[in-house]
């Protein structure tokens, strides 16, 4: 009876229930730790998937950024395109002007009455395309002769213009040592154009002035040689582009030089006045060709950047 008594008492019973509690909890413990492992091995961590739309949004910021960006890059550097044709249109205006007055000041120095030749060389910078009279007499032992060059024929020029094909006679123009008796110094004068047939001063001896004359002529000066024009040839006599230094040693005549006019000229001889005295004015073209550019681009980058049209 008093074994009964000490299993049914309080401590008996209160540990075999303890021993029954923590057995169950033992056992629920690792039934929960094998499902809990068995549940993660088969399904994904749910903190990826609450991780991944801010991961998602966060790369398509970005990218929207950088789209922005070289939306801004691109929309400001085409405009930099009608901007500068415009400016370019406006510097072609300048441009026109200042041909013009050019022109302008050629035709009034080429139509003003003939000066006496100054001696001064700096003077004569001043005095190009300037007409200037002379008395003396030519030295036809010591020509020279540039080429190739073509007649300057106006009236034939107007009837050629535009032809892609026309027949233009090539030959030399004929400078020629000028003693001015009045000055006491030799110059050189371009009596003008010959066809290369009659470059040889023997088959144009009715041409060969003799004795004193007044001659009217137009003051040049020395020209520089330009691209792919020759060297010239002073031991065969052949001369490419005036340069009046080389040319003043070789006659032994000071570095002046007039082109002769149309009035010096004789039967037989040079055809004189040979200047030509116009100057390219196609700026009117670049003028509306810069605008034309302006005015297209300007309207496109509206539509594309403005209006949003796309393209």
């Amino acid at each position: 009876m008093a074994a009964w008594r000490r299993l049914l008492g309080d401590g008996g019973v209160r540990g075999a229930l303890g021993r029954l509690r923590f057995s169950c909890l033992d056992d629920g413990r690792k039934s929960f730790t094998r499902s809990h492992w068995k549940n993660a091995l088969q399904q994904p961590p749910k903190i990826c998937w609450r991780l991944c739309p801010a991961r998602n949004f966060a790369s398509a910021a970005a990218a929207a950024a950088a789209k922005s960006t070289e939306e801004n890059i691109l929309k400001w550097g085409l405009l930099l395109i009608p901007i500068g044709s415009f400016f370019l249109g406006c510097w072609q205006v300048q441009r026109r002007e200042w041909k013009l007055k050019l022109i302008a000041e050629l035709e009034s120095r080429v139509s003003a009455e003939p000066v006496s030749l100054p001696t001064d060389l700096y003077e004569l910078n001043e005095l190009e395309y300037v007409p200037v009279k002379v008395r003396g007499h030519f030295d036809h032992t010591k020509e020279l002769y540039v080429l190739p060059r073509s007649p300057v024929d106006p009236e034939r020029e107007a009837r050629n213009a535009g032809r892609i094909m026309s027949n233009v006679e090539s030959g030399a123009h004929v400078i020629t040592p000028f003693y001015c008796t009045d000055l006491g110094i030799t110059i050189l004068v371009n009596r003008g154009f010959v066809p290369r047939k009659k470059m040889n001063p023997e088959t144009r001896l009715k041409g060969q002035i003799q004795g004193d004359i007044e001659l009217t002529g137009l003051v040049r000066l020395s020209e520089p040689r330009r691209a792919f024009v020759p060297e010239n040839n002073i031991e065969q006599n052949i001369w490419f582009y005036r340069d009046l230094d080389a040319m003043a040693r070789v006659t032994g005549a000071e570095p002046i030089f007039i082109d002769a006019d149309y009035r010096s000229s004789v039967p037989g001889g040079p055809i004189g006045g040979q200047t030509r005295v116009t100057l390219r004015n196609e700026h009117m073209q670049y003028i509306l060709t810069w605008y034309g550019l302006c005015a297209a681009t300007s309207f496109l980058w509206y539509k594309r950047f403005i209006q949003k049209v796309p393209f």
